[in-house]
């Protein structure tokens, strides 16, 4: 299939001009095949202009749309420019790319992959409220998969041709509705979800968010988004 298909990377970056190029560098010696594709998030620093260095292709939002903003004009990209298959992969350079391959092999049973941290891959861990909400997100969606997701929150993630079609005229731009929502959506309209353990890397740029006030306000959103995603219509 890697041979046959027209493949995306698409990596979405708000402020990472410290990282991009490093990504870009690896996504293109790792995946040589494969178009990159880095959609700027309203950037206020040099990641454009580092990125169009690296090598990638570039486009840009006008303002901070979030992670959803982005990936929905990434998802547009492809749609038109007749893309079989997308794969997102984060600016900060914890996906590692050697695993795109698996991913992409399992979407000839699946229509959307998820690269799981938390599927028997690595030592990747997170304590606190945000473990209870991850849990809490995973058993509800697994349980309407009717398949074992144990990282509903992951970004890594690949999908065929149907599902950048979807995306690229629906995908919520509201916090996890890039991850929850969407995955809420393709599981309901029948298509077949699936996993593939990944070991997820530190962070090459940027600060993590660890904060319990942060964490407990992400318990919150996570439970109000997956009400919404499973009660929306």
């Amino acid at each position: 299939m890697n041979a046959e298909k027209r493949v995306l990377i698409i990596i979405p970056a708000w402020n990472e001009a410290a990282s991009i190029a490093a990504v870009i560098a690896e996504v293109r010696d790792e995946l040589p095949a494969y178009d990159v594709l880095v959609v700027n998030d309203g950037s206020t620093d040099d990641t454009e202009r580092v990125a169009l260095a690296a090598g990638a292709r570039v486009v840009s939002l006008p303002y901070n749309l979030g992670v959803g903003g982005a990936m929905r004009l990434g998802y547009r990209y492809a749609d038109e420019n007749d893309y079989d298959v997308a794969i997102q992969i984060d600016a900060d350079g914890q996906h590692d790319p050697r695993y795109v391959p698996k991913l992409i092999d399992a979407l000839d049973e699946y229509r959307l992959v998820i690269g799981a941290r938390f599927a028997g891959e690595g030592d990747y861990q997170v304590r606190g409220p945000r473990r209870w909400a991850m849990g809490l997100l995973s058993r509800v969606l697994s349980r309407m998969a009717k398949t074992p997701l144990n990282d509903t929150t992951s970004g890594f993630r690949a999908c065929d041709r149907e599902i950048i079609r979807l995306f690229a005229q629906w995908y919520p731009v509201e916090y996890l509705g890039d991850t929850v929502e969407t995955l809420v959506r393709v599981i309901r309209l029948g298509h077949p979800v699936a996993q593939i353990p990944v070991a997820m890397r530190p962070r090459t740029a940027g600060m993590p968010s660890n904060s319990p006030v942060k964490a407990m306000i992400y318990l919150g959103r996570a439970m109000i988004t997956l009400l919404l995603a499973v009660n929306r219509r």
